[in-house]
């Protein structure tokens, strides 16, 4: 599920759920635990609220795997929960040929403080607080061709919360966020400005990205799924020719449990910035601008 829904409840407090589970993207389970914490926690995050609690959603495939993996998948997944001070409760597990693994969230948020990823304002900058690439590593990963320090790197990154980065833009006032996963960048850019009356620009050189990913994607060691956010989404983006192929590339790389993609006022964007890099998100960036003109495009240079 690429997005929270919000249930009001009452004037001052409303329900944020969201569900998200998938399979592995690297071999170590109690990694694989996290990660998917961390990725099903950031719709969540993304919109401002706060998660209160978690349910496992497990499929498993009984008799052909080690009843040890899942155990130590679900003990790093609580490690993460109790990290980000979420408590779980219970959770459904089916036997399955393939293991996948991921929660449902429930969070609250006072429903006047909703942050939407379609309020973007025209001068806003645009940040982002985590580097691209994951999923093309993770295609590395699967291929046996990443070198530890590599799988080391992108697993800190997807396993890092995006609660310190969501409290800040909340503090500081924001105009719109979304996190950016499975459609890559590009992707959940394009729906910031879908059937709005913005556009966006995107200094291609200026987003952060892990430099691994740059060879592997010139090698053509891309997943599936970027080709399929590509031919989704590219009739909404112009890209300079300007811009490396392998960089193109990584713009429309699915990520998993990536940062955010904060739109915020030019006046407000130096502080969050500054905010971000000095709590520990070092590699946060304003890669962008939304602009009036083209109206609902994305224009990368």
């Amino acid at each position: 599920m690429e997005d929270a829904g919000i249930y009001k409840l009452s004037d001052d407090l409303a329900l944020v759920q969201t569900v998200d589970f998938f399979t592995p993207i690297v071999d170590d389970p109690y990694d694989f635990g996290q990660i998917a914490v961390a990725n099903a926690l950031s719709d969540v995050y993304a919109k401002g609220g706060k998660p209160l609690l978690a349910m496992n959603i497990a499929c498993f495939p009984v008799g052909k795997m080690d009843i040890s993996v899942l155990h130590t998948i679900l003990q790093g997944s609580l490690d993460k929960l109790k990290e980000a001070e979420v408590l779980l409760v219970k959770g459904h597990s089916v036997d399955d040929p393939e293991l996948k693994y991921g929660l449902a969230v429930t969070g609250t948020i006072h429903p006047d403080k909703v942050v939407l990823n379609n309020a973007a304002k025209v001068g806003d900058q645009m940040i982002l607080t985590k580097p691209l690439g994951t999923g093309i590593i993770a295609t590395a990963i699967k291929k046996g061709l990443a070198e530890e320090h590599t799988i080391k790197k992108i697993v800190k990154s997807m396993t890092t919360l995006n609660k310190k980065a969501s409290e800040l833009m909340v503090e500081v006032g924001v105009n719109a966020c979304t996190d950016v996963t499975g459609f890559g960048l590009l992707g959940h850019g394009c729906e910031m400005i879908e059937d709005t009356k913005v556009g966006m620009t995107i200094k291609a050189s200026s987003v952060p990205i892990f430099v691994e990913a740059k060879s592997f994607a010139e090698k053509g060691m891309i997943p599936g799924g970027l080709n399929r956010n590509r031919d989704y989404r590219e009739p909404m983006v112009d890209i300079s020719p300007s811009v490396p192929g392998y960089l193109a590339d990584i713009l429309f790389d699915p990520q998993t449990s990536g940062g955010l993609l904060i739109a915020i006022s030019k006046e407000k964007a130096p502080d969050l910035l500054k905010r971000l890099r000095n709590t520990g998100t070092t590699e946060a960036a304003i890669i962008g601008e939304v602009v009036a003109r083209p109206k609902n495009r994305i224009t990368v240079s």
